[in-house]
């Protein structure tokens, strides 16, 4: 069993979290490498000693039984964006943030370890979507966004399923948002919640200056096509933590991918639980001492 570890190391704070995944996976005699980004820095480390075997993850491929992310949910963007169509199963380790996605305590590794070895753990298959513009294609775990760039003027935002017209937004923007994003960015601007394994996609207006276009949940299978008008040359569209400046007379396309992102789950980190938790559902703040 081999396992490919991404993270996010900072020379600045403490990093005795990435050693304590080492040393579990030393433990249970497992073979791991490291992502470039981490690996190029990790001998920098003031507190590294040496005592660890491990290689840099030049390129995934299906020699890897498992991607392990540390951190918080954009290392898990990250992770998802180089695993791409390879069906390498991800689990989540969270370094003490605000998880949707990274929801499994680092603090419990070995726990973790056990199970994985044991196939004590299940499988949820996360939609990914895909945007297409200018002869450039990106994937998405969360959303994809199309905003305004340099101007306060709101944006037009033309809107097709299927080549049938839906609406014309005059916004700020537009999210088309994943089940998995939906607790994201699709949320804080007023859209719903959907649940991992639902097939939909949500379309989410930003700041739109009518008040009657509101959020739409749609099929995941529904082809999504969108024409720019604005004031200004460019307007951004991003994929996740990617952002690029694209012509106004450029059309956009967005349709689910022809793959999933596997994410490993444990019974007590189920995304029930994890809503729970992270939005304090049921928790009445003022019997709190």
């Amino acid at each position: 069993m081999k396992f490919a570890l991404f993270t996010k190391l900072d020379s600045n704070e403490n990093n005795d979290h990435i050693f304590s995944v080492f040393k579990s996976l030393d433990k249970h005699q497992l073979d791991y490498d490291v992502d470039s980004q981490s690996f190029d820095l990790i001998s920098k480390l003031d507190n590294y000693n040496g005592d660890f075997n491990f290689s840099k993850v030049e390129k995934l491929s299906n020699e890897y039984d498992f991607v392990i992310s540390i951190g918080g949910d954009g290392t898990i963007l990250r992770s998802a964006n180089e695993i791409g169509e390879l069906s390498i199963p991800i689990i989540g380790l969270n370094k003490g943030r605000l998880g949707f996605l990274a929801n499994s305590p680092i603090e419990i590794i070995d726990s973790i370890i056990e199970k994985i070895k044991n196939s004590n753990y299940r499988i949820s298959e996360r939609t990914i979507i895909q945007v297409e513009f200018e002869g450039k294609t990106k994937n998405a775990l969360n959303e994809i966004s199309i905003s305004r760039k340099n101007t306060t003027s709101l944006i037009t935002i033309d809107t097709k399923l299927n080549d049938q017209y839906l609406n014309t937004y005059w916004a700020d923007g537009l999210i088309i948002s994943t089940p998995t994003g939906s607790t994201g960015y699709s949320l804080s601007c007023g859209g719903p919640i959907i649940m991992p394994d639902s097939k939909n996609l949500v379309l989410t207006p930003i700041a739109p200056h009518n008040l009657n276009a509101r959020p739409l949940v749609i099929s995941d299978n529904k082809k999504i096509e969108i024409s720019i008008n604005g004031r200004e040359n460019e307007y951004f569209v991003s994929a996740d933590s990617q952002i690029f400046s694209v012509n106004i007379d450029s059309k956009i396309n967005i349709s689910k991918a022809p793959y999933f992102l596997k994410m490993v789950e444990f019974e007590e980190d189920s995304y029930i639980n994890t809503l729970r938790e992270k939005l304090m559902w049921g928790k009445d703040r003022r019997t709190e001492q």
